[in-house]
């Protein structure tokens, strides 16, 4: 049976975990309070947050979420988990962007998406694309695409049929 304080750690993780689709496992190893502090303000900006967890708690939480498949290299070492907001990958750039602002302080050591496992490269890939804004215009201008090309052909028609016209009225004098 578990203790009771570990017990309430495992729930506050679950509630952490719960709050968003994706989390990322980073090492903390070395990282000072001001750099994290630092993370986690720009994590904020973005409805981010960053967790100091122990590896243990950690495994009983992600197996009570339903997080089967993580990787057993994200269990080495101190750990943090990233998750929250809407936008993972808004997220992964503000990990990488840290890391590199850094020197290579904090890495990535896995992640999951929708309860499927990360890799790395992965995280990384999901850090290259564009922001959220970015893609929503993208497809709105999709769609909007169709309908002005719709209108060009509606005022192409009548134009067509002027310029008929007044080809048959120069014609005649």
């Amino acid at each position: 049976m578990m203790k009771a304080e570990k017990s309430f750690l495992v729930k506050e993780v679950s509630e952490h975990l719960g709050k968003s689709d994706y989390v990322y496992f980073a090492d903390f190893s070395g990282v000072t309070v001001a750099e994290i502090s630092s993370l986690r303000k720009n994590l904020k900006d973005i409805a981010g947050e960053c967790h100091i967890v122990k590896n243990s708690i950690l495994k009983v939480a992600l197996q009570g979420e339903g997080y089967a498949s993580i990787n057993g290299q994200c269990f080495k070492g101190h750990t943090a988990i990233i998750m929250g907001g809407c936008d993972p990958s808004g997220t992964a750039k503000v990990l990488f962007k840290f890391a590199k602002d850094n020197n290579g302080k904090m890495p990535i050591k896995g992640g999951a998406l929708a309860q499927n496992s990360l890799t790395i490269d992965e995280i990384k890939a999901l850090s290259q694309l564009p922001s959220i804004e970015v893609l929503r215009s993208q497809v709105l201008a999709l769609f909007k695409a169709p309908a002005q090309q719709f209108v060009r052909l509606l005022h192409a028609v009548p134009q067509g049929m002027v310029n008929v016209l007044q080809a048959k009225v120069k014609e005649g004098k």
